[in-house]
């Protein structure tokens, strides 16, 4: 990589971050609790968040996303189907959202009127671990269909990110998904980091990570 190339990148980290510090306070100032989602393409991002926003809208939370995508709403539509508000982010070919992205999306939203807002990135799991996008926290999921060694393929994400949630774990037996070498894999990386499996199907696991969810919002709050 050339010096030139090098500069501009750190220009261009520089800006985000700037940015992400504002949005980060604008979010702690309003009260709402914001997720930041990151996945590969195809690991049921958009299928588990559905169900976890319409879970929380059930229970009288005031929930709210955005979601990125290189090409069409596709997953905004879907989102919807839970009730809550969606706005799309149409990157084209930027295999990652920025903060300034995301402060164009929630112009004019009341932020004081959300308890929660979850922003569903680009999928990808090289690019939007160095973006911050002023959220609270950061998960990172992974499919059973993508074997046991995605963590380490990808130390940089996960070791970005607060949680670590395993997808489509109903399927775990029928494609040999093997916990223990999942889990090795992850503490070689990000010892210490909870893995959560989840099933947005069944539901096995939403009702932990709402938990959690419940938590950080509270001790947000709190500080």
């Amino acid at each position: 990589m050339t010096p030139r190339i090098v500069e501009i990148r750190q220009n261009v980290l520089k800006k985000n971050d700037l940015l992400a510090r504002e949005l980060r306070e604008r979010f702690r100032t309003a009260g709402v609790y914001v997720v930041n989602l990151v996945s590969a393409p195809g690991a049921g991002k958009t299928t588990a968040l559905t169900e976890l926003m319409r879970r929380l809208a059930g229970a009288g939370w005031r929930v709210a996303a955005v979601v990125g995508d290189l090409a069409t709403d596709n997953d905004a539509e879907r989102l919807r189907a839970s009730g809550a508000a969606v706005r799309q982010i149409t990157t084209g070919t930027v295999c990652h959202l920025e903060a300034e992205m995301v402060a164009r999306a929630i112009e004019g939203w009341d932020l004081g009127s959300l308890d929660f807002l979850f922003i569903e990135n680009v999928g990808n799991l090289v690019c939007p671990a160095s973006y911050d996008l002023g959220e609270n926290e950061r998960a990172v999921l992974f499919s059973v269909t993508e074997g046991e060694d995605k963590p380490e393929k990808y130390p940089t994400l996960i070791n970005s990110a607060d949680l670590a949630v395993v997808t489509k774990i109903d399927l775990a037996e029928a494609v040999g998904f093997d916990r223990r070498r999942f889990q090795e894999a992850v503490e070689r990386v990000r010892p210490g980091i909870e893995v959560l499996e989840i099933s947005a199907r069944t539901g096995a696991g939403l009702d932990r990570w709402l938990e959690r969810l419940l938590a950080g919002r509270a001790a947000a709050r709190v500080r």
